[in-house]
């Protein structure tokens, strides 16, 4: 059984509230995508703010440690801001964890609400403050896009703004069919996100905790015999095991004919003999459309049906 802990969740999305945009990781290097991110939000009745060291970049970072983190900690302390959005991922959350003011977010939780490199936040505020944060779109590529999707909006609204309980993620019937690799249902607390930022937590004060919960991952642009090392790394930590079922979302552009296995067939040879419900195929990770993904509240996988169903809010009333 999953040990409970102390749950703080943000309050919803109100309509007309200030929206903060942040770069804790690397720059953005066409700003018409900021742009475009700011009338998104803008159009739909939202104010927006950006962190003062936004447009910043040192190398592969959008500044320097200390900016972009006095960037996330002014978030949290404006008391105008109603969500945190994250720029783009790319590399350098990771670098932020050991400096973060936990008391904080503890004082002053918020919709924080980014992927792939942001999994590191999202770990860490889930295990040292307990913070519900939400897995999904940004500003780049998603929401600063062209033309936003209309999947990946809904769901976005559908899942801030509410502070029912979410139910089940809808198909997106634009995406290859989910595949139910050991079928079966479990329940348990949400964590996860990006596959290599899971495994970067590993023997570090942010390790994940994954023990009966719903372990949801997700890559990109890794190689088959990449992602299983890394699923390796996972299993000889006891991650896997500790798990009570396993949901992937897609691993985007992560087959290669030249190695002979696809993404698929290495999480299903790696997967299969542990014998926990699991299934690939959420709509969720570098993919278009998108859900938007609480981490940090209970839900019920069912691997038969390939189906993600949550069952609590993951946000407080206003």
């Amino acid at each position: 059984m999953e040990k409970l802990k102390l749950i703080l969740k943000p309050p919803a999305l109100k309509k007309g509230a200030t929206i903060g945009i942040i770069a804790p990781a690397s720059p953005l290097a066409q700003p018409e995508y900021l742009e475009r991110g700011l009338e998104f939000w803008r159009s739909r009745g939202y104010r927006v703010r950006t962190g003062r060291h936004i447009s910043k970049a040192a190398g592969y970072l959008a500044g320097n440690d200390a900016d972009r983190l006095a960037d996330l900690h002014w978030m949290f302390r404006d008391l105008e801001i109603g969500a945190i959005i994250c720029l783009r991922g790319g590399y350098g959350s990771l670098r932020l964890l050991a400096g973060l003011d936990y008391d904080l977010v503890l004082s002053h939780p918020k919709i924080l609400l980014g992927y792939s490199d942001i999994t590191a936040l999202h770990l860490a505020f889930n295990k040292i403050a307990g913070l519900v944060t939400f897995h999904g779109p940004m500003i780049y590529p998603e929401l600063g896009g062209p033309v936003p999707d209309p999947y990946t909006e809904k769901a976005l609204f559908r899942t801030l703004a509410t502070t029912a309980p979410l139910g089940t993620i809808p198909p997106a019937p634009e995406l290859p069919a989910p595949v139910s690799i050991i079928p079966g249902q479990a329940e348990g607390t949400v964590t996860g996100g990006n596959l290599s930022l899971v495994t970067a937590t590993l023997g570090t004060t942010f390790e994940i905790d994954t023990r009966g919960r719903i372990l949801f991952l997700e890559e990109v642009d890794e190689a088959p015999y990449r992602l299983d090392r890394m699923l390796t790394q996972l299993q000889l930590a006891g991650k896997l095991e500790e798990a009570a079922g396993i949901v992937f979302g897609y691993c985007t552009r992560c087959d290669d004919n030249r190695q002979g296995l696809t993404a698929l067939e290495v999480i299903t040879a790696r997967l299969k003999p542990l014998g926990r419900p699991c299934f690939y195929g959420l709509p969720a990770g570098h993919v278009k459309p998108q859900a938007t993904l609480p981490l940090g509240i209970r839900a019920r996988l069912d691997a038969t049906a390939c189906t993600l169903t949550y069952l609590e809010a993951a946000t407080a009333p206003i």
